[in-house]
């Protein structure tokens, strides 16, 4: 058995918690190295490490966002001036978020309010609340008709993948917030203008996508508009192996809370693998913030250790890029935004990857071919009551 010296060398060689007085004069970065040593504090500095060590080598950044999260701002404080930066190569989020995000460009303001205050006196003045957020219920009629006159439009006749349907909404509101002299643009926009893909896993839980169900009824033979989620599932997997084999070839994932944005973009990787016999490792760097607990099961909390299990995170991940900060979003990723940009060395290029979609596609489609003959075997199982030649699948 090791003696307790040689147990105690690994010890001795951990950082010491000794912090320095606060004075008031530090900046965001030195009160991070310093005066954030354990428990959650130590959560966030290694959050910030990891964040920084993403843009150190030039890792292509998938951010997902989950949560009302713009109704709250947090894409005005912290997301678009990190895709101006050139920090955030592909975004993944719900469809609510670019909803919520419109009412502000065409002039409703979101306030704060009590969340106590009772809700079926809001209801009366027909105020939606969203915990201590509101907004007028013309804010949604509003929208709803901004995103129904936007879908009329010819270029959105046809199937398409959820980035290339953002990348349409983008463009259009882009020139709307031109148009009005908007002075802070919306999520939807500053992701277009920077090549920054918009992926929503789930298109059809947002209000967005019910005004397309309400155009399909009224013009049944006109509108053509449909998200093609075969060929959207395969888009997110296509960029992440597009972005493994170009550029750094480094790949790292900011998780702000969970949901489907965050399983929907980690995919990709068992799906390459997995699915298409495709080699990948997973993510080499996983920085998570969510108020979830870890020990029930749940997907939205889960640690990148179980990711690895399912081949979503790297090894490297696992041993030393990797932490799960167990806090509100909204609580420090202003803070840690702030101690990121403070550097002026944190900034690169934007990668555009909205730009290499098509690439991407066809650079997985050469891949995906190549496994073919092994593809096939997995198409059948014994005791299945249908039984069919692979080849003769109507394609």
């Amino acid at each position: 058995m090791a003696s307790k010296r040689q147990l105690r060398k690994p010890f001795e060689k951990a950082r010491r918690v000794d912090p320095r007085p606060i004075t008031g004069r530090e900046d965001a970065r030195d009160l991070l190295d310093h005066a954030f040593s354990a428990y959650v504090g130590r959560q966030v500095r290694t959050a910030y490490q990891l964040m920084r060590r993403s843009m150190e080598e030039d890792a292509s950044i998938f951010l997902t966002l989950s949560g009302a999260m713009t109704p709250a701002g947090l894409h005005q404080s912290c997301i678009i001036p990190l895709i101006e930066r050139g920090a955030i190569s592909c975004l993944t989020t719900t469809g609510a978020n670019l909803y919520h995000d419109a009412h502000r460009i065409i002039g409703h303001a979101i306030r704060e309010v009590n969340p106590d205050a009772g809700d079926l006196q809001l209801r009366l003045a027909r105020v939606i609340r969203i915990y201590d957020l509101g907004f007028w219920e013309e804010a949604l009629l509003d929208t709803d008709r901004l995103f129904s006159a936007l879908m009329q439009a010819p270029d959105y006749q046809r199937k398409m993948t959820t980035p290339e349907f953002h990348a349409l909404l983008g463009r259009d509101i882009g020139e709307m917030e031109r148009a009005l002299g908007v002075k802070q643009p919306s999520l939807l926009s500053s992701a277009y203008g920077h090549g920054v893909p918009i992926f929503v896993g789930a298109v059809q839980d947002g209000s967005i996508f019910l005004n397309a169900v309400k155009l399909k009824r009224l013009f049944p033979d006109q509108f053509k508009f449909e998200i093609d989620i075969n060929e959207d599932v395969y888009a997110m997997a296509a960029v992440q192996h597009w972005a493994r084999h170009h550029g750094s070839k480094r790949l790292a994932i900011w998780i702000l809370g969970g949901g489907v944005p965050k399983n929907y973009t980690l995919q990709g990787e068992p799906l390459l693998d997995q699915i298409f016999f495709v080699p990948t490792t997973g993510f080499d760097i996983d920085v998570q913030f969510c108020v979830d607990p870890v020990d029930n099961g749940a997907l939205s909390s889960c640690p990148a250790g179980e990711g690895h299990t399912w081949g979503k995170v790297s090894v490297e991940a696992v041993e030393a890029g990797s932490v799960y900060v167990h806090t509100d979003v909204t609580a420090v990723f202003p803070w840690l935004t702030h101690a990121l940009l403070s550097d002026a060395h944190m900034k690169r290029k934007p990668q555009r990857l909205l730009d290499s979609l098509s690439d991407a596609r066809s650079f997985l489609d050469r891949a995906v071919s190549k496994n073919r003959k092994e593809l096939l075997k997995t198409l059948s199982f014994p005791g299945t009551p249908t039984h069919h030649d692979p080849e003769s699948v109507v394609r």
